[in-house]
Formats: structure tokens, C-alpha cells, sequence
């Protein structure tokens, strides 16, 4: 790589330019994952979308690595650079609500959280992930399969409208009139494409939600019987099941420390009355541990997090057509047998919604699967963390079923082949005709990547 001018760099933006010798260059460098120790030569706080171009612009005249940092989620360290720049989107947080229109427009700096609690005050939603520090474009432009995801469907479904830095330093508005092949390869296909300033969301009405956290002990019949109420329910319900060690946590009884549970966290998007009356068959699985469901505003499902907590953890997300006594045994078997500290199985049933659209429609092309499996163990650094890796392999392989897909949000640092699988088929081959329009020298490459048709 060529050197290049901090000066220069600094001349050309308005926001500001961190360096290794300023005293919070170490902050400004860390991301959400532990593991990753990488050394950026700059971190640019960019502080609009003309700052975006010019550091995009400069990056790639002077052959540099470049990473987008926005809620610093990658499971895979794309946030971050080692000897590159960071362009760090974090204090473009404008937020346009329209509740007469129900629309928005997020800057890429807002959280999930943040928008969530904004959009909350005119009784308005729109759904994302599940965690509230995350980053709106990272998570959307993955697909974005969070509490809502059944009946209203995924992020990038509620995706009107972006605004994009691509390549060229072009700043391009792009919807499905404007631009609609670039408009549909981000819906899906991650950060392959340019640099997101801006994003246009559809709102729906939802003053409340039925829903929170409840812990059960856990069995193989308790995961078998919890998913087929999942599927059988009205789409309103959404949620993500958790089969895990019981964290050391305040509220829940000394007494399950360490021990394998379930944590499921609910959320009926419609009545109160109707909400209880579907989440009651869950409650009478087991005598509940934790019962923390009940009426609330969505936003309390985003609680604060810990911002100094960064875990380590080996992890492989799979999707699978069903699970029944088999897979449920398979899962209470791996997670008794492991030693890691923390180690879990989650499982979040499809459907609904996100089912109706198309495969084709956007870049998001697993619209039948039915249930998204998420596998991990925290591991105790380097030494430990091949054990753990091929604890995790194995884990995914004896879930395994037919559906060989990859959900590219939650994919971490895994090699070509698992990139293929979040892209199958044809989808593949379109992003990276897209792909070779719009970024034909692969200047964004820390993602999951896509290279450029030849």
C-alpha cells in the first residue's frame, strides 16, 4: 500500500481525523467483538455525506484499506482496519420522522435503539434486530430479521429509499424508480456496494407490544414443543429462543447460575388481550423461572448495554426445516457435553411476512427458509479457541438439514464457500454484475464479499 498525507486527509474533511498518538484513538478503534486488536492509520469521524465522498475518494486514490464503522457489529471485524482507514459514520445522526406519511429518514449513524425509542413516541415501528447498539445500515443491509420480522417482515422490506456513496465519490439517492438494480443489491447484499449516509424506512402503528423474557427450565421436549407453538402461532408473534447457560445476572435465582435454560424473547405485535392469550401456551411448557411478558412500548425490548463488553465467542448461523425430537435431543447433548463458560443454541421460527415476498425481489434470497439456528461458545483466548471453533462445527453439522443457506448478517470470518451460500444461485450472480457496475475494483472488500463479475 502507498503512504499517504494526514495532512492532506484533514484538509479534506470537515469532521475529524484520529490518529495512533491521539488519546482516544484506542476507543475509536475497538468494535463491538473481542478478539480483533486491529491498527488502523486513521479513524475519520465523518460529519456528512460530502466528508463520505472525499474519504471514499481519497482511500481510493491512494490504494488504502478502507472499513465502515457504523454500531461496529461484525461478527468478522469488518469495523475495523489494520494499517487502513476507518471511515466511522457514527455522528450522522439526523432523524426525519413523518408519522402523518408513517416514514423516516435515519441517518447512518442512528442505532437500532435510538430509532426505535424516536419512532415509539409517535406509537410508530419499524423492525430490525434484536439488539439496540447496532448500527441501522449493518443491520439492514444484511436483511434485518430481528421481533417483527413475521408480521412485518425484515428491515430491508421496509426499505424505501437510500442515500449511497459509491465508489466514484458519487452520492446516488437510489429507490425503486432511481437506480433499482443498485437499490435491490442492498437489500441483502451487505456493504458490497458504497457507503450508506442515509436510509428511508417505512413506519407501522404499534403503540405496544405483548412481550419480553421468559425462562424456563429447559428439556428436549420443552424445545420441541416451544418451536411447534412458534410455527402454529398468528404471525404477530415473533421471537428468539435461546437454549443457554443462565448468565450470573441479578435477576435471575442464584440457584440456575450455569445451568441450561431456555430464554425465549417474545413479542405479540397486536392486542393485549389476544397477545396473552397466544404467549399462555408458552407459560404452561414448565414452571417458568422468569416471567417478564407483558404489555410494554416495543422500545423497552431494547434495554441499555454494557458498552465496555466485548466477548469472544466462536459461532456458525445455519438455517433448518424443522425441529423435533431428534434436533431437540442433539441440542440439550452438545451443550451438556461442552465446558465453555457460556455456550447456547438459538432459534428464531420464520415465516409470515418475510415469506410472502419474493426470493427474487431483493438480495435476500432465503424467503422460505423456516428456522434460522444460531450456535456459539465463549472461549478463553487464543489457546482456547480452536476447541471451541470445532465444538461449534460440529454442533452446526449434526443440526444440519437441507437448507444449506447463510444469513450473510450473522456470517463471521468463514471463507468464500459460506459467502456463496447467503448469495445461492442466481442471486450470486447478479450481485456481482451490480457489483462490477458500481464498485468494479472491489474498493469495499471488509464485508462479505462479493468480488466483481469479470
Amino acid at each position: 500500500m502507498s503512504s499517504f498525507s494526514l495532512e492532506t486527509l484533514r484538509d479534506l474533511v470537515q469532521g475529524r481525523v484520529i490518529t495512533p498518538q491521539d488519546k482516544d484513538y484506542d476507543e475509536a478503534r475497538t468494535i463491538v467483538a473481542g478478539g480483533y486488536d486491529k491498527r488502523p492509520k486513521a479513524i475519520v469521524k465523518v460529519a456528512d455525506a460530502q466528508d463520505v465522498s472525499a474519504v471514499v475518494g481519497f482511500a481510493r486514490d491512494n490504494g488504502q484499506e478502507l472499513a465502515i464503522r457504523g454500531g461496529g457489529h461484525s461478527g468478522a471485524g469488518h469495523s475495523a482496519s489494520e494499517g487502513g482507514i476507518v471511515l466511522d459514520v457514527r455522528e450522522l445522526k439526523s432523524l426525519e420522522i413523518d408519522a402523518q406519511e408513517r416514514t423516516a429518514w435515519a441517518g447512518a449513524g442512528i442505532t437500532a435503539g435510538e430509532y426505535t425509542t424516536a419512532a415509539g413516541e409517535h406509537g410508530l415501528v419499524t423492525g430490525f434486530g434484536d439488539t439496540g447498539s447496532v448500527g441501522l445500515p449493518g443491520i439492514t443491509l444484511a436483511g434485518g430479521i430481528g421481533f417483527l420480522v413475521r408480521k412485518h417482515g425484515l428491515a430491508i422490506d421496509n426499505l424505501l429509499a437510500a442515500e449511497i456513496v459509491t465508489a466514484n465519490g458519487e452520492l446516488l439517492q437510489i429507490d425503486e424508480q432511481s437506480h433499482p438494480d443498485l437499490f435491490w443489491a442492498i437489500r441483502g447484499g451487505g456493504g458490497n456496494f458504497g457507503v450508506i449516509t442515509r436510509l428511508k424506512f417505512r413506519l407501522h402503528e404499534l403503540p405496544e407490544i405483548v412481550g419480553g423474557m421468559l425462562m424456563l427450565p429447559v428439556s428436549a421436549d420443552v424445545i420441541e414443543n416451544f418451536v411447534a407453538l412458534a410455527e402454529a402461532a398468528p404471525e404477530e408473534l415473533s421471537g428468539i429462543t435461546m437454549v443457554m447457560t443462565a448468565p450470573p445476572m441479578p435477576f435471575i435465582p442464584a440457584e440456575w447460575h450455569g445451568r441450561l435454560v431456555m430464554m425465549a424473547l417474545l413479542a405479540y405485535a397486536g392486542p393485549a388481550e389476544d397477545g396473552q392469550r397466544v404467549i399462555a401456551p408458552f407459560r404452561a411448557l414448565a414452571t417458568p423461572i422468569l416471567d417478564m411478558v407483558q404489555a410494554q412500548p416495543y422500545a423497552a425490548l431494547f434495554p441499555p448495554e454494557d458498552t465496555s463488553y466485548h466477548p469472544t465467542a466462536a459461532a456458525q448461523t445455519m438455517f433448518i426445516d424443522s425441529v423435533g425430537a431428534a434436533e431437540a435431543a442433539t441440542i440439550i447433548k452438545y451443550l451438556e457435553e461442552s465446558d465453555a463458560q457460556m455456550r447456547a443454541a438459538q432459534l428464531r421460527v420464520l415465516g409470515g411476512a418475510m415469506a410472502r415476498v419474493p426470493a427474487d425481489a431483493t438480495a435476500f434470497a432465503h424467503r422460505q427458509s423456516k428456522i434460522m439456528v444460531n450456535v456459539a461458545a465463549f472461549y478463553n483466548g487464543e489457546a482456547d479457541k480452536p476447541a471451541k471453533e470445532a465444538w461449534v462445527t460440529a454442533f452446526a453439522n449434526a443440526l444440519r438439514q437441507n437448507d444449506s443457506g447463510a444469513y450473510s448478517g450473522f456470517l463471521g470470518d468463514e471463507g468464500p464457500e459460506r459467502v456463496r451460500n447467503a448469495y445461492p444461485g442466481s442471486t450470486w450472480d447478479r450481485l456481482a454484475a451490480v457489483k462490477a457496475q458500481y464498485d468494479p475494483e472491489n474498493l469495499f472488500r471488509l464485508n462479505q464479499n462479493v468480488p466483481p463479475a469479470k
